[in-house]
């Protein structure tokens, strides 16, 4: 699909979500003509207007060809993820991070039921296909956003499955979200895949962390401020008096010009 006057663009289900280089609005309808034209499986083009933002990571988008709308149903590793694209956040080029992490899972040598937390799950694409891929495993998904959660209880039941909990609510209020939904105190496995932000939520899953406890967290920062993410994570550890051991450090993908989405693996001991 790539175009010239294209600089990037993310597919999500059949809505083409575009950044254009400096072009008119003609321009733009003509090469979203052009996109649907061209792809049978695209039946809207958006383009992206603003960098996702706030909490809840969204951002807007300007209707531009197609059928108009927001909506789609994304398929991803055999699962099915329904959503608004404006509206909740999801992000396809995490499609082998979300695999990768599900296969990890499953291959720990834990007690057969695992009792796994997802934070920050957003529609639930982790939590389903980690869910999917570890049947006998109980997946608790937990996010902010209600519209966001509402999609991810509708995900469950497209994907037929029983061993997701959805859980709408603040992750820095873990402790009343546990209280509250009654669901287990600790984990076996937690998955953090968290927005770009300050605070990082490692006093919260560190928490409701246990001894064998595998943690999955992802960070952004420049390739030279990685030995410090892990530092951060290490010294947090400290003051909840747990020890840990970093098992991998990875990279995720790059999300600006030598930026780094980044995935840091550790076992609490």
């Amino acid at each position: 699909m790539p175009m010239k006057s294209i600089i990037g663009y993310d597919l999500i289900g059949d809505i083409a979500i575009v950044r254009f280089k400096e072009i008119s609005l003609k321009e733009k309808i003509q090469e979203a003509k052009k996109i649907i034209q061209e792809n049978s499986n695209i039946k809207t083009v958006l383009e992206k207007t603003e960098k996702i933002k706030g909490k809840l990571r969204t951002y807007k988008t300007k209707y531009l060809y197609g059928k108009n709308t927001t909506e789609t149903i994304h398929k991803e590793s055999n699962c099915l993820f329904k959503l608004d694209v404006e509206k909740c956040y999801f992000s396809p080029r995490l499609s082998n991070e979300r695999i990768e992490v599900s296969n990890k899972i499953k291959q720990m040598k834990l007690n057969k039921k695992k009792n796994i937390l997802v934070l920050f799950a957003g529609v639930a694409p982790y939590s389903i296909i980690i869910a999917k891929n570890n049947p006998k495993s109980k997946i608790y998904s937990i996010e902010i956003n209600r519209l966001a959660s509402k999609y991810a209880e509708e995900n469950v039941k497209l994907n037929k499955l029983n061993n997701v909990r959805i859980i709408q609510g603040d992750v820095k209020k873990l402790e009343q979200i546990i209280k509250k939904n009654k669901i287990p105190k600790k984990y076996d496995v937690i998955v953090m895949p968290r927005a770009q932000l300050k605070y990082t939520f490692l006093k919260e899953a560190l928490q409701v962390s246990k001894k064998g406890t595998f943690i999955f967290y992802y960070d952004f920062c420049k390739e030279k401020e990685i030995e410090e993410r892990t530092k951060n994570i290490e010294d947090e550890a400290k003051k909840q008096v747990k020890k840990i051991k970093i098992l991998q450090v990875k990279k995720a993908g790059e999300i600006a010009p030598y930026k780094f989405r980044i995935r840091i693996d550790f076992e609490v001991k």
